[in-house]
């Protein structure tokens, strides 16, 4: 035992006097995390405006109603500009989207609304890089043109001209039941818009369609300092740069040992009456106690600095020490397997890489195909960062992490049993 705490005892030393290991392992990932909090909104409380382009080339009432109706939605920023801006503004980045109006759309729409015309067409120009923006602008552009087109047809003067021209249309074709029905409905809007206005609406204009229901948006998230519905963005980008950058110490933590290996200091300590396996256990739990404790001071800047809640300490300290031993078998598994420190950093920096993807951390996971997400499940990264958001943001206790707990134990276990057969098979 003895033994087992002196070489404890040093490894703490030497990290706590390497100062680039203290750089990378603090400053690094707190840096980072502030830098994707900030980006995924941990500074706003809103959502930011999309930035868009719109080119109106049609003159009538419809096309000016629509465009007014855009400039109000609080959800758009919208600059009106020439087509060929628009295509440069948007190839360019500087808006993520362009709206095309085509001349004679307003009197087109009225006529295709009853089905007795072409539909016309809005050109929508966008960033690929974007896709989520597209599908965005279409829903708040039908919302504008239903409301609009149905409102000029309903009540406006060019309306009342396009919907006689349809009635007249349908006289010259066969008289179906359909022609007779859509004919019945030509009449009853035609007398609609004949009515007088109601005293006091003098001039007023007749509403369009609009949207029959509005939305009462409620964000599920635990507790925090911000309020009983507290999400907090920067407690998952820590969460995710935090676990990043540990793997990344347990990668260093593998090559050293490799290091040794080759230099042959590991052959100079176990002429020493010290044993492989308390050499490996002593390597292990120091790396697991760096581990444990830089994932604490990261975590106590960001709640410190960017208010985020931690909701349980029990179930936070839980989970930061599953992860510190995974962290410490996967070191003890890279010194297993690799021939050399080279070889060996450059396989478990592409494996950390990945599992760090897999686990949410870099984009979120519900953007991965269906397949994608249940792979991830296979990963430790993936429960590692699931229960610290859970204790934090999501405001879950330790009963709650339990499973992610287990899971990360798992692959502890499983880790330091194949780095242990192999070791004993290089005895061999």
């Amino acid at each position: 035992m003895t033994a087992f705490l002196a070489l404890v005892r040093k490894d703490l030393i030497l990290f706590l006097h390497d100062r680039r290991a203290l750089l990378v392992s603090l400053a690094l990932p707190i840096i980072i995390a502030s830098f994707f909090g900030f980006l995924f909104g941990g500074g706003e409380k809103g959502a930011s405006a999309i930035e868009i382009a719109l080119v109106l080339q049609d003159g009538s009432k419809a096309g000016a109603g629509i465009a007014a109706g855009l400039k109000a939605d609080p959800s758009l920023a919208v600059a009106q500009m020439s087509l060929d801006e628009a295509r440069t503004a948007v190839r360019t980045g500087k808006r993520k989207a362009a709206i095309v109006i085509p001349a004679g759309f307003g009197e087109a729409a009225g006529e295709a609304l009853f089905g007795a015309g072409a539909k016309p067409e809005i050109g929508l120009l966008y960033d690929p890089s974007q896709p989520a923006v597209l599908s965005m602008v279409k829903g708040m552009l039908t919302q504008q043109v239903m409301q609009v087109v149905s409102s000029e047809m309903f009540g406006g003067p060019g309306g009342r001209e396009v919907n006689e021209r349809s009635l007249h249309a349908l006289e010259a074709q066969p008289q179906d039941a359909d022609t007779v029905a859509l004919r019945g409905v030509l009449e009853s809007v035609i007398k609609y818009q004949a009515l007088p206005p109601k005293e006091g609406d003098a001039g007023a204009r007749k509403a369009g369609l609009t949207m029959p229901f509005t939305t009462r948006d409620e964000g599920l998230s635990g507790k925090s300092d911000d309020g009983p519905q507290g999400y907090n963005a920067f407690a998952h980008s820590f969460a995710g740069m935090g676990v990043q950058f540990i793997l990344f110490m347990g990668i260093e933590m593998g090559t050293s040992l490799l290091h040794a290996r080759r230099s042959g200091v590991w052959s100079r300590l176990l002429a020493a009456p010290v044993s492989l396996s308390t050499l490996l256990l002593a390597r292990a739990a120091s790396s697991a106690l760096i581990a444990f404790a830089i994932l604490c001071v990261i975590f106590a800047f960001a709640v410190l600095v960017f208010k985020v809640h931690i909701a349980s300490l029990p179930g936070f300290f839980g989970i930061a020490l599953c992860f510190a031993l995974v962290t410490a078998s996967f070191g003890v598994l890279i010194a297993a397997f690799g021939k050399t420190p080279e070889a060996a950093r450059g396989l478990a920096l592409f494996a950390t890489l990945m599992m760090v993807m897999l686990g949410g951390a870099w984009l979120p996971s519900f953007l991965f195909p269906a397949w994608l997400q249940q792979a991830a499940l296979a990963v430790p990264t993936k429960w590692a960062i699931d229960g610290l958001d859970a204790v934090t943001w999501r405001g879950m206790d330790l009963a709650a992490v339990l499973p992610a707990m287990g899971a990360q134990l798992g692959f502890a276990l499983l880790f330091a049993a194949l780095a242990v057969w192999r070791f004993r098979k290089m005895e061999g």
